[in-house]
């Protein structure tokens, strides 16, 4: 994404109406049950949601001062400056990338086998896990703006 784009996907509507976009996913894929192929038309709206939703909003100039601002912004150093990010950050992160496909799976199941259980246990699964990544990423954006800002005191008194 541009530098513009993720200024957008910083601001806390595009955030949470991506979240809202996965409830929308499945019911849409379930669907199918009820209207057939006509299901990919609202398949096809979410998706095309989902690509417009990062472009959309009004941009988030930084310094971000919401929670998912920041994680969006920390998502942004974790991407393209990953040295920065601690280690500790880095292994949650990991943990939590393995948690999506676990959580995807079962809403994988859920869809296919049309079975409530794993489609709900699968998209809780995928939220909590995204947030939870959020509030990381948030983390290492405050990591990184308090080391920016002792790096600014050290040269102010050099």
């Amino acid at each position: 994404m541009s530098d513009e784009t993720w200024c957008r996907h910083a601001n806390p509507w595009s955030v949470w109406t991506r979240f809202a976009a996965l409830p929308a996913l499945v019911v849409a894929v379930w669907s199918r049950d009820w209207i057939g192929w006509w299901s990919l038309v609202p398949v096809s709206l979410v998706v095309v949601w989902l690509w417009a939703n990062v472009r959309i909003f009004r941009p988030v100039d930084p310094p971000p001062r919401q929670w998912t601002a920041k994680g969006i912004y920390g998502e942004r150093i974790w991407l393209r400056e990953r040295p920065r990010v601690p280690e500790w950050h880095l292994r949650i992160l990991r943990l939590l990338a393995l948690l999506g496909p676990v959580g995807g799976g079962f809403l994988v199941w859920g869809l296919v086998a049309l079975d409530l259980w794993p489609a709900v246990l699968g998209c809780t699964v995928v939220v909590l896990a995204q947030l939870w990544r959020i509030d990381h990423f948030g983390w290492i954006y405050d990591l990184a703006a308090l080391a920016a800002d002792e790096t600014a005191e050290e040269h102010a008194r050099q």
